[in-house]
């Protein structure tokens, strides 16, 4: 052994554990999106301090290999720095959607200050510092091998198993008090503040277990049971979550995951005698569709329920696009600044839908970015878009067996985008964290970051 390699294997071995204690850090403190909660304090506490380890511990990094997903993330994190540099009052008042502060200042008799492009800028400044979870997941990741990213597969899939075990004790009646996030005691939510969010969670989980019982040259059948009892409960705690969204993303989570392993699923009842194949597809099917049929004849699918009482003309949420519309016109083509919704809203917040309730977020990220970002944030989500479909292409019609985990990531990717236009998952910590992750992943199949031996 050469006198230096158990020096340079514990350098080799430092991202994987530092990214393994940071996702665990994640599943605690960081399943809410609200800058107030102590979660907020904690992630970023540690997630500084890892980067401050690794790069002080950790050899020369390239990021070649995952070069879009770091570009991505850098013009992210310029464009919202950006909304932060003070203007001159003579082009900031020229800037659309400032009428009403300029008028005050008028009335107020005072000269006009210095200001930035975000109506909020302490909301933008949040903004900017919660992207450091995306930045020190990407950078850990990117130091990983291939078999190492295989690991981090399977821890995450773990802390998707404990945060339904959580979820099950909370549908049991249990009630458990997250000092670190804003959470509804009565909300079967699981580590996260909002059902909508754990749900997500869960369906990702439904995405990486069929990643995980089929990852291999050889495929392990009790492996593959154990897949289809994770599955299993993972949609029955989606459907006690209420969440309608839930509802679609672990149907969908489903259908995809089959389609993931299809090949490989098929190759192994071939093997198999034909009686038998077709034995574990009846039984799995009938245990499937027995468990859900009770779920929601014993009264226990809350999502289901939801679904079926939901008028769309008397939700709240949708009763607010037509003033998010107006509102991206107006602010339009600067946008009013990350994290600027709230005291947007309430600035142009019609009559008619006043009410005690606080109505945080868009519940649409894809247009809650349009309105923060303008133009600059719609040509943004256009190219991360483009890359995520064109990354997906070719990871899904390449014959090569070792793509799996690059597909695993373009369906997580996949799910996330779709969560988002109903609620705002990538504002939480833990799925911004999963979500750079899948992107690592999904960078280049053929890559160092996933053919390197381990």
């Amino acid at each position: 052994m050469p006198p230096n390699s158990s020096h340079s294997s514990h350098r080799s071995a430092l991202p994987f554990w530092l990214l393994v204690a940071f996702l665990v850090i994640l599943w605690g403190a960081g399943g809410a999106s609200r800058a107030d909660v102590g979660g907020q304090a904690v992630v970023r506490f540690f997630a500084w301090s890892f980067l401050v380890i690794f790069i002080l511990q950790s050899p020369a990094l390239t990021l070649r290999h995952i070069q879009p997903p770091v570009i991505i993330l850098g013009l992210s994190i310029l464009l919202v720095a950006m909304q932060l540099v003070p203007l001159p009052p003579s082009l900031w008042a020229e800037l659309p959607g400032r009428e009403l502060l300029v008028k005050t200042a008028e009335v107020a008799g005072e000269p006009q200050p210095w200001r930035p492009i975000s109506i909020s800028p302490s909301a933008t400044v949040n903004a900017l510092g919660s992207l450091i979870v995306p930045s020190v997941t990407l950078l850990l990741a990117a130091s990983l091998t291939r078999e190492q990213h295989w690991k981090i597969l399977g821890v995450l899939l773990v802390l998707v198993a404990f945060g339904a075990l959580l979820g099950l004790l909370q549908f049991a009646g249990g009630r458990f008090d997250n000092p670190l996030t804003n959470d509804i005691r009565t909300s079967v939510s699981g580590n996260f503040a909002n059902r909508n969010h754990f749900a997500l969670f869960l369906a990702i989980g439904s995405v990486l277990v069929c990643g995980w019982a089929f990852h291999g040259e050889r495929v392990i059948r009790l492996k593959i049971f154990l897949a289809v009892g994770a599955l299993l409960s993972f949609l029955l705690i989606i459907l006690a979550t209420g969440s309608r969204t839930g509802l679609l993303l672990g149907a969908v989570a489903i259908v995809l995951g089959i389609a993931l392993v299809l090949p490989k699923a098929k190759r192994t009842l071939y093997e198999l005698p034909r009686s038998l194949s077709i034995g574990i597809v009846l039984g799995i099917v009938v245990i499937i569709v027995t468990t859900l049929a009770l779920s929601v004849t014993l009264d226990r699918a809350a999502s289901v329920d939801r679904a079926s009482i939901m008028d769309a003309t008397e939700d709240l949420r949708y009763k607010v696009l037509p003033v998010v519309f107006q509102e991206i016109v107006r602010y339009f083509p600067v946008g009013s600044g990350f994290g600027a919704f709230d005291p947007v809203y309430r600035i142009n917040e019609p009559d008619k839908l006043l009410m005690p309730l606080y109505f945080n977020r868009v519940h649409n990220d894809w247009l809650e970015v349009a309105l923060d970002a303008g133009l600059a944030g719609a040509l943004l989500l256009v190219v991360a878009v483009s890359w995520w479909a064109l990354a997906s292409a070719r990871a899904w019609f390449s014959s090569d067996p070792t793509r799996i985990l690059t597909r695993v990531a373009s369906l997580i990717i996949f799910l996330i985008m779709i969560a988002s236009i109903f609620d705002y998952p990538a504002r939480t910590p833990m799925i911004m964290a999963v979500l750079a992750l899948a992107a690592a992943w999904l960078a280049d199949g053929k890559s160092e970051l996933l053919e390197r031996p381990a």
